[in-house]
């Protein structure tokens, strides 16, 4: 029967890859066409690139696999309040990067803020703390990748085939094809998706008598997922959660990097003003898959996923391959992003500024691209920590660099010494706790430090709160430094 089902999954990969050997017709050999497929997104594609961008095995195995272990309200700090905070924060931010970038060209996040703030030093930092949570999360997908096959065949085939033969096909369309391919392959893997998690709720709860019937189920075997908060869901969790990840999201530079390629300031406010909507109708039927699971006796390996399970126990195999070449587009899809983005903070933002060149950068891009994915891939056959305190851990490092870039785009005091302060100090905040708490031991909250030494609150929390403190204290203690240009981003039409 595995080779049934790997066909199937083998079936879309190839319809994938064709899509972005397409893609690669069209793309022109410049920067700017490679990465943002020359600014030319529209609402659909814009929206369901950066949908399919950030399902991932975050959100498509390790959400559903928590709701079945700590209860279903994962769905409100995930499907409801991040859907809603990352939407303003969109807008906040990206409105106001792409005007930048439509005026002056920027592709990255570090040019941008290179050129405001006169500092190579700035962005190669910029940069180089970005590639650094980049690293884990792109190897956070391919791990997922790996377990889904083994559950999909239930081990006939092993984990280091699946993660290595995923990640080789990642490789072969974003080398080709560039921004173009993956906003394409992104948004047939967003709505293949959306389709068979329906479609999957649908067969499980029709072979088990209806959604009454697996809430009774729950009710009897776990009667506290039905009773809100408790457990895990603290107030400080929910919160904390919601507003480390949203404002991380935000600095990812597959999502960052999308800020810049509208095609126009309507098709921008149109994709935030959709999100939370097609956020909710992912994470609905996903999370409480997972959630009903719990109540159906539903057996989940030791360190495998409950989305496997629940379809291998409740629908036919050749729909279960399905399913789960879903949730390999899901995790494809994060991950081809994050290896173009990735690719282009290193060549723009760390090479070229200090190599003093930035001839052939497209070759170097799509280099770069290779190497990154093999060295993920590396890491993921010895990492040992869950999907979701992976994730959780690059969010938290992502989340640092939030209010500092939202200080500089709005407030024209922001100096250069204020930002470095913030950057660094903030890391060093944050990355000190993570330390701390492997020295000491696991924690409860999913291995956070943060419910032992903040009140409660994941360490993401306060590292952005000194964030803030140092970028406002710092740049109110200093005067501009020579080379910085506040005109970059207030002025004409940049300041609207």
């Amino acid at each position: 029967m595995a080779v049934v089902e790997l066909a199937l999954v083998g079936a879309y990969l190839v319809l994938a890859l064709a899509v972005g050997l397409v893609a690669f017709r069209l793309t022109d050999d410049t920067a700017e066409d490679y990465y943002l497929a020359s600014r030319s997104l529209g609402t659909v594609v814009l929206l369901f690139t950066t949908f399919a961008t950030l399902l991932s095995a975050f959100t498509f195995f390790g959400g559903p696999t928590l709701t079945y272990a700590r209860g279903p309200e994962w769905m409100l700090v995930m499907g409801l309040m991040d859907g809603v905070l990352f939407a303003v924060l969109w807008y906040v931010v990206g409105y106001r990067q792409w005007l930048l970038g439509r005026d002056e060209g920027y592709v990255t996040l570090g040019e941008m803020l290179g050129d405001r703030f006169g500092s190579t030093g700035l962005r190669v930092l910029v940069a180089g703390v970005s590639l650094f949570w980049l690293l884990p999360y792109v190897m956070l997908q391919q791990r997922g990748a790996g377990q889904a096959v083994v559950g999909l065949t239930d081990g006939a085939v092993p984990y280091w085939v699946g993660a290595g033969g995923i990640t080789l096909f990642m490789i072969a369309y974003v080398v080709a094809s560039g921004m173009r391919g993956v906003a394409w392959t992104d948004t047939l893997q967003g709505v293949f998706m959306l389709a068979f998690i329906w479609g999957a709720v649908v067969w499980v709860l029709a072979a088990v008598g209806g959604p009454t019937a697996a809430t009774e189920a729950l009710a009897d075997s776990n009667p506290e997922f039905l009773v809100l908060g408790g457990g895990l869901y603290t107030p400080q969790y929910v919160v904390g959660t919601a507003v480390y990840i949203a404002f991380g999201v935000t600095m990812f530079p597959q999502i960052n990097q999308r800020f810049f390629a509208a095609d126009s300031a309507a098709t921008l406010k149109r994709t935030f003003s959709l999100w939370p909507v097609l956020v909710v109708l992912l994470f609905l039927p996903a999370f409480m898959l997972g959630t009903w699971a719990a109540g159906l006796g539903v057996v989940v390996p030791e360190g495998g996923n409950v989305i496997p399970a629940v379809l291998r126990e409740f629908t036919p195999a050749w729909f279960a391959a399905l399913v789960v070449a879903g949730a390999l587009a899901a995790m494809m899809s994060s991950s081809d992003s994050m290896l173009l983005s990735g690719s282009s903070y290193f060549t723009r933002d760390v090479y070229a500024p200090l190599a003093g060149e930035a001839d052939r950068e497209a070759l170097l891009g799509r280099a770069v691209v290779v190497g990154f994915a093999v060295a993920a891939f590396a890491l993921s056959l010895t990492a040992t920590q869950s999907i979701v305190r992976i994730g959780n851990t690059a969010f938290g490092g992502f989340a640092q660099l939030t209010l500092p870039v939202i200080a500089a785009l709005y407030w024209p005091r922001t100096t250069r010494t204020g930002m470095l302060a913030a950057v660094v100090g903030a890391q060093l905040f944050y990355l000190g706790t993570l330390v701390a708490g492997v020295i000491l031991g696991p924690f409860e909250n999913m291995g956070s430090v943060g419910a032992t030494y903040y009140l409660g609150w994941h360490p993401g929390i306060p590292g952005m709160l000194l964030s803030l403190l140092l970028v406002v204290g710092v740049s109110v203690a200093t005067s501009p430094s020579p080379g910085e240009d506040v005109g970059a981003y207030f002025g004409g039409q940049r300041a609207d």
